[in-house]
């Protein structure tokens, strides 16, 4: 039996006969159910129809997104080190291809997560490539499917190889986490946030909200804690989620957004 993918979301569930009733990720204020209804697909479904993508987004860094847009949009990263590969954030789909690639250019020694949302197949990426997944604990309640793999973390910063940092800002998700490569950027820093901390379509600006689809927003003080856990990291670009990215200055970029979030948070407009 295989194991079922949601259509919506992205997100993998046991083998079964038949999809589940409902997917508890997309069933929730974060996330959303399609007017349409919940409909689910098999990797080998996923396969038939869609490929993945590659681009070079910067020396060791490869931006990985499936096409035909699957999911939310999600893309991953490759980031080759010294010490090792990590990929930063997950898809769905995990086809021939994309193995073999990611086979030639050094395997996996670790994958890493920001949140719930790029969950996706994570055990079947962690089996191919007999790499641990770190997910920050507080998240814990939103892996549908359980692996031996998945490494809990529990403080609030965590390194996985030299030079790369996760870092737990939540607000997103209690757990929400983001990736800090000291090396990036030619030795000027790096931060991979998926959408914990979001580029805007200005790309000098980011955002921080608790449901993206939803246009929920995060309180003042959670995006001061955020902002704060951030001060003193030396990262002069960011990555986010859905192809956004701010290319310089985006340490100042980060710091200058919260303080403007904050004051409209606090601005009674007539």
């Amino acid at each position: 039996m295989p194991i079922q993918i949601c259509v919506t979301c992205g997100t993998s569930f046991p083998s079964s006969a038949a999809p589940p009733r409902r997917c508890p990720i997309c069933d929730e204020e974060r996330q959303y159910v399609p007017a349409s209804g919940q409909t689910w697909t098999t990797p080998d479904a996923l396969a038939s129809g869609h490929a993945n993508a590659w681009r070079q987004a910067e020396s060791n860094l490869f931006e990985i997104e499936t096409h035909p847009r699957f999911g939310i949009g999600q893309r991953a990263f490759l980031l080759r080190t010294p010490h090792g590969n990590v990929l930063w954030d997950c898809l769905a789909l995990l086809d021939p291809a994309t193995v073999a690639l990611m086979r030639a250019l050094g395997g996996l020694s670790a994958i890493a997560i920001s949140h719930p949302h790029y969950y996706a197949t994570m055990p079947d990426w962690a089996a191919a490539f007999d790499a641990p997944v770190y997910l920050h604990a507080r998240d814990r309640e939103w892996v549908m499917r359980p692996d031996d793999r998945v490494v809990f973390w529990e403080e609030d910063e965590r390194t996985i190889l030299p030079g790369l940092d996760l870092l737990r800002l939540g607000g997103h998700f209690p757990g929400g986490s983001v990736l800090h490569w000291h090396d990036g950027a030619q030795g000027r820093g790096a931060l991979l946030s998926g959408d914990i901390v979001q580029v805007g379509a200005d790309r000098k600006t980011v955002s921080f909200l608790w449901s993206y689809p939803n246009w929920l927003p995060l309180s003042g003080g959670s995006v001061a804690r955020i902002a704060a856990r951030l001060e003193g990291r030396a990262f002069a670009r960011l990555y986010g989620a859905f192809g956004l990215h701010i290319e310089e200055g985006a340490a100042e970029a980060v710091s200058r957004s919260a303080a403007r979030y904050r004051a409209l948070l606090a601005q009674d407009q007539p």
